[in-house]
């Protein structure tokens, strides 16, 4: 079994660990592993590189990932399926292994009806990939958060400001919610969630109320705005939207806003700190670094085992594999029973 094997969509804590469990369990059967340089555009560009024990000697530490990614899709270019399975056959690829997001396992599926031989690994410090308990790199980015909000409490408490963290989180505010609860935030701000600017102002003049003269708001990137307070910030809807490369509106920014209402209709000093890609960056968590070897080593006997079409999981610390289909049949969001026990501090 000659074993293609790519990183797909944003880069993320963990990665590398994947890649090795990946060519050390295939030493077990003789099966050569081929990087896929930057992704699916590695194939179209048939840019390769052959992994083995050497190339992935002391990579397990470390972030990012050795043969590259991109958010290319086949599916997107001219004759873009046609093309793929060409270049497929030319390498003879007896088996794709794509490690990647949501975004990506659904390229994954197209890939799989069109004819190849695909499994997934799920990739996204998002965590909003459903059918798997866990996605790597997520618990990574909560400790960056953590840490993030450990440190924003000094000044903000020294200086009675009310501090809004933005962190990543498209469309599920697992990241929030989970650094929000682990580093003491006051109000938490997520997707699945419309909180109106009023109730933020209401629980930080409670606070004050209490002898507290700061907060500490933590946002997800996607969170909306109520329509009421979106009609006041932004009545002519001047506001813009860029796409990334799958299509999706480039998120980031929104505490801005915030900032400037919550300032305004509570008096407070108010200011903005945007991880951004800092939570993707540097070393994965042990807990990620676990996960991430487990994967890899499971994913080569999927192909063993010729599950293809299938994408890897983690359910109740087990490591189980599901369809690609139902994977990307919808979001995982956060759960309100957590999003609840957030909620007994937003007072």
């Amino acid at each position: 079994m000659k074993i293609g094997v790519l990183t797909s969509g944003g880069d993320c804590p963990g990665l590398n660990a994947v890649l090795r469990g990946i060519v050390r369990k295939s030493n077990e059967y003789n099966y050569p592993i081929i990087g896929i340089l930057n992704g699916w555009k590695g194939i179209f560009e048939e840019d390769y590189m052959v992994l083995g024990n050497k190339e992935v000697s002391g990579i397990l530490n470390r972030g990012g990932t050795i043969i590259g990614t991109s958010r290319f899709s086949p599916f997107e270019q001219k004759d873009g399926a046609k093309i793929l399975m060409q270049k497929i056959n030319k390498a003879d690829f007896d088996a794709v292994i794509c490690i990647g997001g949501e975004g990506s396992m659904h390229v994954a599926q197209f890939a799989y009806e069109t004819g190849v031989n695909c499994i997934g690994i799920p990739k996204t410090i998002d965590n909003d990939i459903y059918g798997t308990d866990y996605t790597f790199g997520f618990d990574t980015a909560v400790n960056i958060a953590t840490d993030a909000i450990d440190r924003l409490h000094t000044t903000a408490e020294s200086h009675h400001r009310v501090m809004l963290l933005e962190v990543m989180g498209r469309n599920a505010g697992w990241i929030a919610v989970y650094a929000g609860i682990a580093g003491g935030a006051d109000v938490i701000m997520i997707p699945e969630t419309n909180l109106k600017i009023d109730e933020i102002v209401d629980v930080i003049k409670t606070r004050y109320t209490r002898g507290k003269l700061f907060s500490i708001v933590v946002v997800a990137e996607g969170a909306k705005i109520h329509e009421d307070d979106l009609k006041l910030i932004d009545p002519e809807n001047k506001r813009q939207v860029k796409k990334d490369d799958f299509g999706r509106e480039r998120l980031g920014g929104i505490c801005h806003y915030l900032a400037e209402e919550i300032e305004s209709r509570s008096g407070f000093d108010t200011r903005t700190t945007i991880l951004g890609y800092v939570q993707r960056g540097g070393m994965p968590t042990a807990f990620d670094r676990i996960l991430g070897t487990r994967f890899g080593v499971y994913a080569v006997d999927m192909v063993k085992e010729k599950k293809f079409g299938r994408m890897c999981a983690i359910v109740s610390n087990e490591i189980v594999d599901i369809t690609l289909k139902k994977a990307i049949s919808k979001l995982k969001v956060v759960d309100p029973e957590i999003y609840k026990v957030a909620q007994v501090f937003f007072k």
